[in-house]
């Protein structure tokens, strides 16, 4: 079986642990996740299976939207509630503090990615030294919080709607926002809605998935992760050639970028690049 299975990931389960029983599910060893998601988290999950598999290296880059919660006056070592508290302070906020300091955190910004976090310093993972009680210099990375939109203050817990860019840690952008507050803050809640072309009405419960007897219904193809590009199908002769790994020459007038080429009987064959009247594939996703 081959293609991509959205899943509602379930608080309390890690990201490998859903690969791991969708292995079993769908009986094969070649499955990945399209972006992981803290155990704390829950929401959208893509899972690729099969020859889907090979689309994995796109789709990290994806924009990702999150609705988490922020916790305000509380400071953990974790940057969310699952931490040890390191202070806790009284919250005396208003609205408009709140949409004072928003606008700071939107657009390209840089972030220091937290201890806990699975990032490799000399080799080491940073959470393998936190659990030591060790902490490391970590540089700040660059970032883009393309929205940014408060969802509700009740005085104490800001929800927030977050569409951001790879690499994006939701848990330190609580924490910098309750610091620019002057309380302090650490993340309570995390739900990824949408992650690239998926949102979370397309996620299926892992619990419903893992009870079905036909699984296989779930799966979508891999091209429904490119929808954001136009499609193009072959000739005959431009098939062969794109089956043989070569460039092919387009006479139709489309403009230059990235296209989703199909087969003449409806194969999704590649993902290609038009430039000069030629094009290329950038990833072939045909064969075994």
């Amino acid at each position: 079986m081959n293609g991509i299975v959205i899943v509602d990931k379930p608080q309390g389960w890690t990201s490998q642990d859903v690969t791991a029983r969708l292995r079993r599910v769908y009986a094969t060893r070649r499955i990945g996740h399209g972006g992981t998601l803290d155990p704390m988290a829950t929401g959208v999950l893509p899972v690729f299976v099969g020859r889907a598999t090979r689309g994995v290296e796109f789709f990290e880059h994806a924009e990702k939207t999150y609705d988490t919660v922020l916790l305000l006056g509380r400071t953990t070592d974790t940057q969310d509630v699952t931490g040890t508290v390191l202070a806790e302070k009284a919250v005396h906020l208003s609205p408009a503090d709140i949409d004072r300091v928003l606008p700071r955190f939107r657009g390209d910004i840089l972030q220091v990615p937290p201890m806990y976090s699975a990032l490799k310093v000399n080799g080491k993972k940073l959470y393998e030294l936190a659990r030591k009680g060790q902490e490391v210099e970590r540089q700040p990375r660059p970032i883009t919080v393309f929205e940014l939109t408060n969802l509700g203050f009740d005085g104490t817990r800001l929800s927030l709607r977050v569409k951001c860019s790879k690499g994006t840690y939701i848990r330190t952008l609580c924490q910098d926002i309750g610091e620019a507050l002057g309380c302090g803050g650490c993340m309570e809640a995390l739900r990824r809605v949408r992650a690239g072309e998926y949102g979370i009405e397309d996620a299926v419960p892992l619990e419903q998935l893992l009870e079905s007897e036909t699984p296989e219904r779930y799966l979508r193809g891999l091209d429904t992760m490119f929808a954001h590009c136009p499609a193009v199908t072959l000739t005959a002769n431009q098939e062969k050639r794109c089956r043989n790994g070569n460039p092919f020459t387009v006479r139709q007038p489309l403009p230059e970028g990235l296209y989703r080429v199909y087969g003449l009987e409806g194969e999704f064959l590649c993902l290609s690049r038009l430039e000069g009247g030629v094009m290329t594939s950038l990833k072939n996703f045909f064969g075994a």
